[in-house]
């Protein structure tokens, strides 16, 4: 049996917005909350990013299925990097005298310094990424991420393996 999803061009369209309003959701949450984002934080907010503007050129690349496989394909693999980048900072929360995301300063790590040097209001990092800050109930932005990221990874692999 088929999966009942919509067009492909609609399905990316979808999918872009759901990448968009996560990273500007979580802009305007750190920046009404006052929250301070971790590296961890801002590359999440990247990937979001990043998986957006997969979505949107998918909607182009739509009308060739070859062209739809392959930027859905990019796309799974984006959401699936998101969700392991939230269950990492997810285990870090959970095991906060473990090791932190700031040892010996990764190569990411310092890509996110270089992007908050020049976009500040998005991409700006200054907490930690064992610090859990704010919660609801129970659960932290990094736990919420997790399962945004792991429904993104799912949808974007229905789109992969759907007959277009």
């Amino acid at each position: 049996m088929a999966l009942a999803l919509p067009r492909p061009r609609i399905f990316f369209l979808l999918l872009a917005l759901a990448g968009l309003g996560c990273f500007f959701g979580g802009v305007l949450l750190g920046n009404l909350m006052h929250l301070a984002a971790c590296p961890l934080c801002i590359l999440q907010r990247m990937t979001y990013l990043a998986f957006a503007v997969i979505g949107l050129i998918g909607i182009a690349l739509a009308q060739k299925p070859l062209g739809a496989r392959i930027t859905a394909a990019v796309m799974t693999g984006f959401a699936a990097t998101g969700a392991y980048i939230a269950a990492y900072q997810t285990w870090l929360q959970l095991h906060p005298e473990g090791p932190s995301c700031s040892a010996n300063s990764p190569w990411w790590e310092d890509f996110v310094y270089w992007a908050g040097e020049k976009a500040p209001d998005l991409f700006l990092s200054s907490g930690m990424c064992s610090d859990p800050g704010f919660t609801l109930f129970g659960l932290s932005i990094a736990n919420y991420s997790l399962m945004v990221f792991a429904g993104l990874t799912l949808a974007s692999l229905a789109l992969l393996l759907r007959r277009l």
